[in-house]
Formats: structure tokens, sequence, C-alpha cells
């Protein structure tokens, strides 16, 4: 800096003069012999600042911040860097020369336990491994925080690896480290596309690559993210933004969005190209654009969750036992002879509520913290501000907060938590309310049945669930694991039936039910042709019977059908509490 400001400092004296058009201009002042004229006032000031500079003491880096804080006998050091300064007991600093063999030192001592951190970089990283190894003293979980990403992914994925290898003993929790400068979620966003990339490519699923390290909302050069940026490029130019204007954007950018007569592009710019021209800009107009951006993107994002459309590879739940139950076969390839089943598994899983400590700990970093109590329920939950929604057509934000309870997390906006049934509490009665909800969470073992098409699925794939997308693995403790995409009971009997593997008619009255009341119609044959499926009365979902013979009426009441005339028609409906009862009576043909 020092040396910039020595060469860059503007000292020359400027002359100012009148050019033939009549507008006035500079140019810097010569004398009688033709030497360079400086403005002593300008040279004074540089010295001045000059001075202040040096007066000022130096800047931490973070590897040096890291040491100081931690202590260099506690922190292994493997940067491949030949000379540190380091502090001495009497508050003295000494220069430490180091050589090639003391990066295999701290590393060493790193994996036997005798440093518990460990700080590396690509100059030093470079062919080891510090992971959890079974072959290791230190097996402790490793924390891998990702500090300075750098333009490079592929480097950043690299480093990641070395503390995520076979055989070891835990995986390891990786935390990008950012500032509330939100440029740099372009640099984690190439990370988080790289890690999506090389999961798909190597093992044809994400998970392997990304390990659901980021949220989908993160990945900024995502299907949801381009079409976020074209819609935020719409509201710019429709003036419905608050960050900034067109003008300022392309003069600012150099980006133009519209042609000479006004009219947008049809080639508007490239996500890549507008994240790196938003780079150049000052911080706070950075993160004002951001933060309608990533409104935008979290807007589409959560849509997509909702719908059940959203794309996240494949999701592993765990639970402690699982025990398969049954196994049907869908469907034998003629070819090949590969299988596709569908597999009920009874699972037993514990759950792991949030420690009161870690709450606390979030309440006090976060201003906008609040402790809540549900007045119906009496469950507590800690209130904090999440990511807004925006409104695409007409670019207003929907305020959203996040609910954080002992085992679960959720986000109302902020309409529908002035709505709800949340009020506010004191600290110690919610600390009181949390210990309890946990130990009683802690305590209780929930268990369930769940299926789970398996084998080969994609000549089944249109058969399975639409609004359901998502590929499962269930793991437990046990090592057994069956990777598959969920299906519910309301899905069932429209999933053999489209197989053609059984009747609607033979299969549980309750599949049949419950596929009804969810919106699906079943088609029957006995004891006569009829429909059952969801119909709506007076705003109440009911599950209706059509096409019953008006002769059957009087054995359909006495079964516990009931009947309604709307309209001039008389119309039947099972009883929603005990419609899988009276349909298996209806099934079976007598009373």
């Amino acid at each position: 800096m020092i040396d910039y400001l020595e060469r860059a400092f503007p000292t020359r004296q400027m002359r100012v003069f009148t050019d033939d058009t009549g507008t006035q201009r500079s140019v810097p002042m010569e004398d009688e012999a033709g030497n360079p004229v400086y403005n002593p006032e300008a040279e004074a000031a540089r010295t001045q600042l000059i001075e202040h500079l040096c007066a000022l003491p130096p800047i931490m880096s973070a590897l040096d911040g890291l040491l100081e804080h931690f202590g260099h006998d506690n922190v292994a050091e493997v940067t491949g860097r030949t000379k540190r300064l380091i502090s001495t007991g009497d508050g003295r600093q000494k220069l430490e020369t180091r050589s090639s063999r003391t990066s295999q030192a701290e590393a060493a001592a790193f994996t036997q336990g005798r440093k518990r951190v460990l700080i590396f970089s690509d100059a030093g990283g470079t062919g080891r491994s510090y992971h959890a190894s079974r072959d290791v003293v230190n097996q402790e979980q490793r924390v891998h925080l990702l500090l300075e990403p750098g333009w490079r992914a592929d480097r950043a994925i690299q480093g990641l690896g070395r503390t995520h290898r076979t055989h070891q003993a835990s995986t390891p929790l990786f935390r990008p480290v950012t500032t509330d400068c939100k440029g740099e979620l372009r640099f984690t966003s190439t990370i988080a596309r790289r890690l999506d990339s090389l999961g798909a490519l190597t093992r044809g699923q994400r998970q392997t690559g990304g390990q659901n390290l980021f949220d989908p909302a993160d990945n900024l050069e995502s299907e949801y993210a381009c079409a976020a940026l074209v819609s935020w490029f719409h509201l710019l130019v429709g003036g419905k933004l608050t960050s900034v204007s067109q003008a300022e954007f392309e003069r600012r950018t150099g980006l133009e969005l519209c042609d000479k007569d006004g009219v947008m592009k049809d080639e508007l710019p490239p996500i890549q190209r507008w994240l790196n021209r938003i780079l150049a800009l000052p911080i706070a107009l950075q993160n004002r654009i951001f933060d309608e951006f990533l409104a935008l993107v979290e807007t589409r994002v959560s849509a997509a969750r909702d719908a059940g459309r959203l794309d996240v590879g494949v999701e592993t739940i765990l639970v402690d036992t699982a025990t398969l139950t049954d196994d049907t076969l869908l469907r034998t390839d003629p070819v090949s002879g590969a299988t596709s089943h569908l597999l009920t598994i009874e699972i037993a899983h514990r759950r792991t509520p949030v420690p009161l400590e870690r709450i606390l700990h979030i309440a006090d970093a976060d201003a906008t913290a609040a402790f809540l109590v549900n007045g119906k329920s009496g469950m507590v939950a800690l209130q904090t501000r999440a990511r807004s929604l925006m409104e695409e057509k007409e670019g207003t934000p929907i305020p959203r907060f996040e609910l954080t309870r002992p085992t679960r997390r959720e986000y109302l906006r902020e309409q529908e938590l002035f709505e709800s049934a949340w009020t506010m509490i004191d600290r110690e009665a919610f600390c009181a309310k949390w210990l309890e909800e946990a130990e009683r969470a802690a305590n209780k073992v929930d268990t369930e049945t769940i299926r789970l098409a398996t084998g080969l699925l994609l000549p089944i794939w249109s058969a399975l669930p639409s609004d359901h997308l998502v590929v499962n693995r269930i793991a437990d403790k046990a090592g057994n694991s069956w990777l598959g995409r969920l299906v519910f009971d309301e899905h069932v009997v429209q999933l053999f039936t489209k197989l053609g593997l059984d009747r609607a008619e033979d299969l549980p009255a309750s599949d049949i039910a419950k596929s009804a009341f969810s919106g699906r119609s079943v088609d029957l044959s006995r004891p006569f042709p009829m429909t059952i499926k969801r119909a709506l009365v007076n705003r109440s979902p009911r599950i209706e019977l059509v096409g019953a013979p008006a002769e059957q009426i009087a054995w359909l009441k006495s079964i516990g059908c009931f009947t309604e005339v709307i309209q001039y028609r008389t119309r039947v409906f099972l009883p929603v509490p005990a419609a899988a009862e009276v349909l298996e009576r209806i099934l079976a043909g007598s009373g």
C-alpha cells in the first residue's frame, strides 16, 4: 500500500486552460525549463498519510490470527511456508525457520492427538490425508472449516476430500466460512455446483459428491437460480426493485438489458457473467442486490420443495433398526432379467433433540431471536429471522421466520406467524420447557412402516407417484441399507393398478380408502361397477361412492354408508373415520 501511494498519489500541479470549443481543461504544469511542477500541499498530504499508515499495527492474516489465538504448541501447521513469526513467553516474537520435514512432523502430531487443531493449505496438503482413520490415534470427528476457497473450485473440493476418506471412524462436518459480504457466495456457489457435478459423474448420484453440504438455494448456478435471475432482470427493467435502478446497474456493470428501442433483449446476460460483474460493485450495493436475488431463488426452491419436485439427489434416512416384512415383485425385465420390488420395511429411530446450550448460543448471537410458546400445544420454539421470499410479479418482499424446535424446524411467513397460537415467553420458562421436551423426545422411540420401490426403477418410473420425486436410502445401525423411492399408502393402489398386478378390489380396503381420500379415484368392479373418489361438500372433504345402483342404496346404508340429496341427485358417501371398515364390508358383498 505504501508503494502504491508513493507511485499513484496525485502531486503534480495542474494548469487550467480553455480550448477552442470554450471547454475548460487541465494539463500538468511545467516550469520554464520544462521540468514538472509539484504541489507542496499534495506532497505534504501524501507524506502525512504514509506516516499515519506506517504507525498503525499490522493487520494479522487469518493464518497468524489462528496460531496466535490457539497457540503454536496446539496447532499443527501444514502450509509449506519456510519461515514464520512465533510469540515467546515474554511477549516478544522471533523468526522460526521451517523445513520440508516440519510439515511431516506437524501432520503426525495431529494424527497422534498431540495437537487437536490442524491448518493446511494447497501448498502443504498435497498427497496427505487428515481423516479420522481407524489406523491412527486421533479418531475424533473432523470439523473442516473452509476458509478463503478462492476461484479454483477443484482445489477446494480436493481439500475437502482430505478429511473424508474410506476406512474412517466418523464422517467430517464441513463448514464453509463467509463474511457478511454477499459476493463471497459466488465462490461457495461454484464449489456447490462442482460437488453436485462430481457426484453425478462418479457415482451416478448427487449425494456422493455434495453429501448434502449445501442447500439447493446455495447453488447460484442451478436451474432455480437461472430462472430467478430472469425474474430479477424483469423486475429491474420494470422499476420494481429498491436496490438499484436499471440505468445505474447498466452504468456500473456494463451489461445492457434493453435494445435501442427500449425493448428487453431476448438474450440476457448469463448468470456467470452477472455474478462476476456484481463482485465489482460496492459492498453495500452487492448485499442489497444479493438479498433480492436470493429471495427469488428461495421462493422457487421453496415452491419446488412444497410441490415435491425439488431434486436434491439421494436423501439418506438413518434409523436405529430396519426390518424387512414384505417383498412384492413388481416387474421382471424380459431381456436382462432385472427385477423391480416394493419392499415393506418397519423402521424405528430415536430423535436427537437440539441441546439447550446450542439454542441459547444462537439466541444470544442473533438480535432478531425471540422465545415462543404455543398457546394450544404448550410447545416452545426459538424464533429467528429467515431469508425472505419475494413476489415475482411485483417484487414485494415476503418476510419469513424460522422456528427451531427440539427435534425439528419449520418456516412461517410473518403473516402466518401473527395469526398462529405462538406467543412470547420469558427466557427462564423457555429453558424449563425446552429441557422437558428434549428429555421426552430423547426417551421416545418412533416406529413406522414404510414402502420402498427398489431395483430396476426406470421401466416403472411413470407408474410411481409424480408428486414425490426424492430417491431415499434407508440405512440402519446394523449396516443394512435399501435404495429406492418411497411409496406412501395412498399411492399403492394406483401403482398396482398401473402395473396390472392386481385388480383394485383385491387390495386392502385401507389402502383403497387412503388412495381415494388423497385425491386418487379408484375404480372397482365388485359387488357392482363403482368408483371411490374424494369429494368436497360444503368445503368438507368426503369419500364418495359413485355408480351405486338405486336398488343397492338401502343395503349400503345398512352397512354404514350415508346418503345426501344434492341438486336433485342422491349421492352415497362413506364415513371418513370408518371408511376402511365400511369399504371392506362392501367388497365382501354382505352386511
